[in-house]
């Protein structure tokens, strides 16, 4: 096997190269195979790429970086393989060796280092840049520029419509360190608020805050957070996700609590996964473990700690639910959430078509890859109107953020929340 491919990250081994049998059962669920009907397109070819240019059979080519980026990470293909193949941890090795080639061109690099190493890890920049943006969201240049844009660049235009929007306040300035359980306390849990879900998605945070402070627990909030990894890992940046990974686990050691919460699919999943990307580091390889064993999606809290079948809503409410992919696939978290608002009274749960399948958001997938994200977005759209459904619920902020825009690309009348948002207004 040629060590220099993976150079820049712990070297994969021949077994996990080797584990796919080329069955086939994952090009179905693969939406870029289904996009193309290419093979090398599908993860089973794309591994068979992997494996060649790891052996050193081919050259890392423009193909091979292009591949590694076409693949939305989804993970879909994991659920599928009877192999049990860990795909994502293969696809991902390889973006961080495709990062250090000659096909990443020096802005993105540096744009990408920016965002990942200055600005996510930095609360104080990332929320005055935030503040920045808002403004021009609520002021009277967006218009004009949009109209711009329109006219010269639809694809600038449709991104900037793609950008969430800043919230009016920021989750971490809210609540004090310590937010206390309503009635008996039964456990002590502390909260993430994200760099993401602090600034864009803060009302969710404070729902998440609300909910649980009402089920009965008692909520730390570090004041010193830092952004938990996901977004550089997912984007080839595998040193700097482990060293964030390291100052989460450092920053949240002070406290003692029950479980770690986290409200966002994809930050729940990597800091799962702490234990695994940190097994070789001989000073965090023992913390990181005893840290993931102790994170839960709020979902899958709920479920297991909580009765909620007592609590109804006023009116009937037809609800449906798409499975965010670091929930399902990664987390492998499918039943849990869809349990809990069954227990809702009132609360009508109508079945999605193809609700495991990726909305094409992805991270920054919607925007580099625009056009593709969008005929995968509105498959999705097709079948969340087919529901008929009033509210779709989904636990992750990229497919809040991606199916949103879907709503109104596509024309579909269809609110768009997370369950958590729902609960909260259910529950008292």
């Amino acid at each position: 096997m040629n060590s220099g491919f993976y150079s820049h990250l712990d070297l994969p081994s021949e077994e996990i190269l080797s584990s796919c049998i080329h069955c086939g059962m994952c090009l179905q669920a693969c939406p870029t195979y289904n996009l193309t009907f290419d093979e090398v397109s599908s993860p089973r070819g794309r591994i068979r790429l992997i494996k060649y240019v790891a052996e050193g059979k081919l050259p890392l080519t423009e193909k091979f970086a292009y591949e590694m980026n076409f693949c939305l990470d989804c993970q879909a293909c994991e659920t599928a393989c009877p192999a049990g193949v860990k795909y994502g941890s293969l696809v991902e090795a390889a973006r961080v060796h495709v990062e250090h080639s000659e096909y990443v061109s020096p802005l993105a690099r540096l744009i990408k280092k920016i965002a990942f190493r200055k600005i996510l890890p930095n609360f104080g920049l990332l929320k005055l840049l935030s503040r920045i943006l808002r403004f021009y969201q609520k002021s009277f240049i967006r218009k004009p520029i949009e109209n711009v844009l329109k006219i010269f660049s639809k694809k600038l235009y449709e991104v900037n419509r793609l950008s969430p929007q800043i919230s009016d306040y920021f989750s971490d300035a809210i609540f004090p360190e310590v937010v206390p359980a309503k009635g008996d306390r039964k456990f002590v849990v502390l909260f993430p608020v994200g760099c993401l879900m602090n600034v864009m998605f803060s009302d969710i945070n404070k729902d998440t805050i609300e909910l649980l402070s009402k089920l009965g627990c008692e909520i730390i909030i570090p004041k010193n957070q830092t952004c938990c990894g996901s977004l550089p890992a997912h984007n080839g940046d595998l040193e700097q996700a482990r060293k964030l990974a390291r100052t989460t686990i450092e920053s949240f050691s002070n406290y003692n609590y029950d479980f770690i919460i986290s409200n966002s699919a994809g930050c729940g999943a990597f800091m799962k996964e702490y234990g695994h990307i940190l097994k070789d580091d001989e000073d965090y390889s023992i913390k990181a473990k005893e840290f993931s064993a102790k994170v839960r999606d709020i979902m899958e809290f709920i479920y297991h700690n909580f009765d909620l079948s007592n609590y109804e809503t006023k009116n009937e409410i037809e609800i449906t639910y798409h499975e965010a992919c670091h929930l399902v696939h990664t987390q492998k978290i499918s039943e849990e959430p869809k349990q809990v608002l069954k227990q809702i009274k009132g609360l009508k749960l109508i079945l999605l078509n193809e609700a495991t399948m990726c909305c094409g958001s992805a991270g920054i997938y919607n925007i580099v890859n625009y056009e593709y994200s969008m005929e995968i977005l509105e498959r999705k759209m097709k079948n969340i109107q087919a529901t008929n459904a009033k509210i779709v619920l989904t636990g992750n902020p990229g497919c809040l953020g991606q199916i949103k825009y879907g709503t109104e690309k596509f024309h579909v009348k269809v609110e768009v929340i997370h369950p958590i948002t729902l609960l909260n207004k259910i529950i008292n």
